[in-house]
């Protein structure tokens, strides 16, 4: 990410301090609070680059987090294959679901609300398919073979697994700058923009949109996969619910959507404030969603651009930047 005022420089020091600081920090409670935050991160960048970077908004994310979850957990457990290569499966399948409601929403014309609705549909559709197939485990859900071990992917000290998933966030914010300033997400921010625009400057939309789907769903699979191999346990609900996809979109918009650091620093923001909730609440289950929606409606109300965006009034680099913001 380039930055474009001190402003943001500061929320990327805060969030670094942070992510380091959980080495250090006594409780336990909180390196198992980090590592679900990651994981959600990475779903989190998955949304963002549809959402964030396309403008093609996506209130059923979990078709893609999910298809990439039951995908290795299938491969595992009924045809005995490596987690490795259950790993490699489960990005591949969601970057398959992701191309294919990209192309069957975008071949139709389908944007906006239509859009959304469209995978919000898909999302409820894998769910009730994953509840109902004895291949997919039913409503009883799949369960993994606890075989600890590197092989496995399946790594039980705490600190290296927040380790491992803070070198997977770092590669895929590392990605998501890269598609950013690619010609590819030139044309991408170019659709978001004006779409008929950019049709009419010789960008082929659909293709752009269905291969922005598919990277966006070889993220969400890969977080999907993760959590698969974190908790060894997967189910309909967990993962093709509706608490996934909010989490995804939602970490983005109050964090800057179309930024490679928003994703990261809106879904911490947003699971300290839940975690905070449930400790000073604790008899309130739900509690921490309310006010999710609270944020989000004030961040679209007086922050539009999110964190990152509102960050870069302070401080800018040049007058141009000053003169923008």
């Amino acid at each position: 990410m380039k930055f474009q005022s001190w402003g943001q420089c500061a929320l990327a020091f805060f969030a670094i301090a942070y992510l380091a600081g959980v080495y250090f920090a006594s409780s336990p409670i909180w390196m198992g609070f980090s590592i679900n935050a990651l994981i959600v991160t990475l779903a989190a960048l998955s949304w963002n680059i549809t959402g964030g970077l396309g403008g093609l908004s996506s209130f059923g994310h979990a078709a893609l987090y999910g298809t990439g979850a039951y995908a290795s957990a299938i491969l595992q457990v009924k045809y005995g294959v490596n987690a490795w290569f259950g790993l490699g499966g489960g990005i591949a399948a969601g970057a398959a679901m992701g191309a294919f409601i990209g192309g069957l929403a975008f071949r139709y014309g389908l944007k906006g609300s239509y859009f959304a609705l469209v995978t919000l549909a898909f999302a409820e559709v894998l769910r009730i398919c994953a509840s109902s197939f004895e291949w997919t485990g039913g409503g009883s859900g799949l369960q993994l073979k606890l075989m600890p071990g590197l092989a496995q992917l399946q790594i039980i000290e705490r600190p290296w697994i927040y380790t491992g998933l803070l070198a997977v966030v770092g590669l895929v914010m590392f990605l998501t700058g890269l598609i950013k300033h690619s010609r590819f997400g030139a044309y991408l921010i170019a659709i978001r923009e004006n779409e008929d625009a950019a049709e009419a400057l010789g960008i082929n939309t659909y293709k752009i949109k269905v291969q922005a789907m598919a990277i966006s769903g070889a993220f969400g699979g890969l977080a999907g996969v993760l959590y698969l191999q974190l908790w060894l346990f997967i189910d309909s609900t967990v993962v093709y619910g509706s608490a996934v996809s909010v989490e995804a979109l939602i970490g983005p918009i109050i964090g800057g959507a179309g930024t490679v650091w928003g994703p990261l620093l809106g879904t911490l923001g947003l699971h300290l404030l839940g975690e905070g909730t449930k400790s000073l609440l604790p008899n309130s289950p739900g509690l921490n969603f309310v006010f999710y929606a609270i944020v989000l409606i004030c961040a679209l109300r007086f922050l539009p651009q999110g964190f990152v965006g509102f960050a870069a009034r302070f401080g800018a680099f040049n007058k141009k930047e000053r003169d923008d913001a």
